[in-house]
């Protein structure tokens, strides 16, 4: 059965009960500037390719690059604000998480949510369990980021404590 990918602004909170296995959602673009990518790697990954253009120019990259974990974070904001679950989603890990291109300066980022399984959660009645991937494309459909991944989200209608 074919489902059709919906681009999403902000809607009402969604829940695990609005879902259904093959639902595909894409994110609103957003935008990485250089000043947002050069801070992120002064915080967290430190490296000279994410940090300093000059410097960049002269590595394996031949210019400046987001850290891999800043595209994940600006990865993760998209499906968020993209799917939006009333009470957030918890993440229970990532089983698989690539690179396969590096992000740029300038680069316009979007998120591909595809909701691959899906299943009440055993031991939290008020709550669901999706298996999902996230594909992150830049504005030339590179994709930069893949990632599989499970997460609980809350029910509608369903009290926590059963």
């Amino acid at each position: 059965m074919a489902h059709q990918c919906v681009s999403f602004g902000q809607m009402n909170e969604r829940y695990f009960d609005d879902l259904k296995r093959g639902d595909r959602f894409k994110s609103e673009p957003l935008r990485v500037t250089e000043k947002e990518l050069i801070e992120f790697a002064h915080r967290f990954d430190p490296q000279m390719f994410h940090l300093s253009r000059r410097r960049a120019e002269r590595s394996i990259f031949k210019g400046l690059i987001a850290s891999g974990w800043h595209t994940a974070a600006m990865s993760m904001r998209l499906f968020v604000q993209t799917l939006n679950f009333a009470e957030g989603a918890i993440g229970l890990g990532v089983d698989e998480l690539r690179w396969p291109n590096a992000v740029r300066p300038g680069d316009v980022l979007t998120v591909e949510t595809n909701i691959l399984k899906m299943r009440p959660s055993k031991s939290r009645p008020g709550h669901g369990i999706i298996r999902l991937r996230n594909v992150t494309t830049n504005q030339r459909g590179e994709v930069v980021q893949k990632m599989l991944a499970s997460a609980m989200v809350p029910r509608r209608g369903v009290r926590a404590n059963g």
